[in-house]
């Protein structure tokens, strides 16, 4: 495994950690030994299985500037013990607001503000967070891992403008990043899930099931297994790619 390979116990930094996606990429990670440091809106959940939940825990505010700056300041302070090296960044937080009744917000009605607050958590928040520690990513030659949707690529039924619009710009500042970050040694890429199992979906999806090629939802350990590939030595040559992760949803 890659930190016994270099007797050094890789460090993930994940935002989006309590639910869904992220719970089950601390869940890849941590039991591949890595040291994991999660970050989310709410305080850690006491029934999370890995080791060092608690206290490798972030409670930070995504869609406030100064609430994620904080964040980083103390992201920096608690890599102190591990040499200052940050082996990978998930930038996996979002958010996708609903109208009344859990309907569809589209470009019309979709307020001002609520643009601002989608994109704040969506698209400032993994750049500022990724800027913030690239001093960490460089000195271990990390690797960013940025979850964009097929919502990105098409309009989708469910996920509202705003998501989808943001989630375009993320997949499109993941190549602007590949081509800074790489000069510096730090791979960057995205995944782009389509319909994954959760607790959260919306009613209907099992009419989009039947338009996938595979005929079934896909899970957030599959979502996770590439997320871990892409930050391994597994994929050492990968730089800028869009990975979909949707049975064959986009074709």
């Amino acid at each position: 495994m890659p930190n016994s390979a270099n007797n050094v116990r890789r460090v993930m930094l994940l935002t989006g950690a309590s639910r869904g996606i992220g719970h089950a990429t601390v869940k890849r990670f941590s039991a591949a030994g890595w040291r994991v440091i999660t970050c989310s809106r709410h305080a850690f959940p006491e029934q999370c299985p890995w080791e060092m939940g608690p206290e490798d825990h972030i409670q930070v505010d995504l869609a406030d500037t100064a609430s994620t700056l904080d964040a980083v300041r103390e992201i920096r302070h608690r890599l102190e013990p591990e040499g200052g090296q940050l082996h990978a960044l998930v930038n996996n937080a979002a958010i996708s607001p609903k109208a009344d009744g859990g309907a569809r917000l589209g470009a019309i009605d979709t307020d001002v503000e609520t643009w601002h607050r989608v994109f704040q958590v969506n698209f400032f928040a993994p750049i500022m967070l990724a800027r913030g520690l690239v001093a960490e990513l460089e000195k271990a030659k990390g690797s960013v891992v940025n979850v964009t949707s097929i919502a990105g690529s098409r309009v989708h039924p469910f996920a509202g403008a705003a998501y989808g619009t943001s989630k375009a710009a993320l997949a499109a500042l993941t190549r602007e990043m590949a081509s800074d970050f790489g000069r510096l040694g730090i791979r960057v890429n995205a995944i782009s899930p389509g319909e994954i199992d959760t607790s959260i979906l919306s009613p209907g999806t099992e009419k989009i099931v039947e338009q996938i090629p595979m005929q079934r939802l896909g899970t957030t350990d599959e979502v996770a297994k590439a997320i871990y590939f892409l930050c391994t030595e597994a994929s050492s040559y990968v730089n800028g790619a869009e990975i979909h992760i949707n049975g064959g949803q986009h074709v």
